[in-house]
């Protein structure tokens, strides 16, 4: 503050203040420009050779700060990074809840074990209609189409039909079947999981997300359920028709996405399902969604998961995908 003699002039008193207060601010300001880290620049390692600040070069900040969680919307939820065998995220994990068409993965993993022929043909019959909502079937009554078409079907589109149909011609039959999926289950280690039936039509096909993780696992290693789960379209000839299907996970033919292995599921208990076996930032990661609730919920939290591992590695490295439960 500025002090004036009787004459209205500025104090020689003031001035002397005035001036060391001017000479103490030039010196903070030249401490700040040549002491800050922040303000130092350094040559990184980028092939241009650009000039970094210290702070960039050294960490490599992201546009966005890490979160605490993914923020999902499925009432369960796991997600394992199965390339350092350890959990990122877990909700719920332990709870065995219906799985819907989830449950025909297990389907064309025992089929396919058993070896029976892919290009022997089998006709749909009235002991494969199915009654119940969600129960709809684009295969007519008498179409006919070879083993492999049908698994393609169930893996693909979830057609409870070429489910059952598979079922239906195992060796044994349907019993035979359901047998074989709850013992192929318990030698997965999958311990609260249950099947009654090869489409996933009935609640009582239950299962855990811990559990699921492992059916994925072990689904990822047949190459026929790699490509048949993951192809985008697929048409059969049936009769004089050809008919077209499309995948139930759209994800699959977004270019973004490298998806080695999946499968949908809805029914009214389990609300819409999804579990998938995805390489992110050159990891392989498997996810588990289950009970969502709305159309496109279980999409939207695939995506959250894979924002969130990449915000996560993109802001401090891979060791700060710690386990979230």
């Amino acid at each position: 503050m500025l002090c004036y003699s009787h004459q209205g002039k500025v104090s020689r008193e003031a001035l002397q203040s005035m001036n060391r207060g001017h000479l103490l601010l030039m010196l903070a300001a030249t401490y700040l420009l040549f002491a800050s880290p922040v303000s130092r620049a350094v040559v990184s390692s980028d092939p241009a050779g650009a000039i970094l600040p210290h702070h960039a070069a050294r960490s490599h900040r992201p546009l966005l700060a890490p979160l605490d969680e993914p923020g999902l919307r499925s009432s369960a939820a796991l997600v394992l990074d199965a390339t350092h065998a350890s959990v990122l995220y877990s909700r719920r994990a332990d709870v065995a809840l219906p799985i819907a068409s989830i449950t025909k993965l297990m389907t064309a993993l025992v089929v396919l074990e058993a070896g029976q022929p892919l290009e022997e043909m089998i006709e749909i019959t009235p002991d494969d209609r199915s009654s119940g909502k969600g129960a709809h079937s684009r295969l007519a009554m008498g179409a006919t189409l070879s083993r492999g078409d049908l698994i393609h079907l169930a893996l693909m589109a979830s057609e409870n039909r070429a489910a059952h149909a598979l079922g239906r011609t195992f060796p044994g039959g349907l019993p035979a079947l359901v047998l074989a999926m709850n013992a192929k289950a318990a030698a997965l280690g999958m311990t609260s999981a249950r099947f009654v039936d090869p489409s996933g039509l009935s609640s009582e096909n239950v299962a855990s997300p811990a559990d699921l993780s492992k059916l994925v696992v072990a689904a990822s290693n047949d190459p026929t359920i790699r490509e048949y789960s993951t192809d985008g379209r697929y048409a059969v000839q049936v009769g004089r028709r050809t008919l077209g299907f499309r995948n139930t996970n759209s994800l699959v033919s977004n270019p973004a996405w490298n998806i080695v292995v999946q499968k949908t599921g809805y029914i009214a208990e389990a609300g819409r399902c999804l579990v998938m076996q995805a390489v992110i930032e050159d990891r392989t990661v498997v996810i588990v969604l289950l009970n969502s609730f709305g159309k496109y919920t279980r999409v939207a939290d695939a995506r959250r998961i894979r924002k969130w591992i990449e915000a996560k590695l993109f802001e401090h490295g891979p060791s700060t995908l710690a386990s979230k439960t």
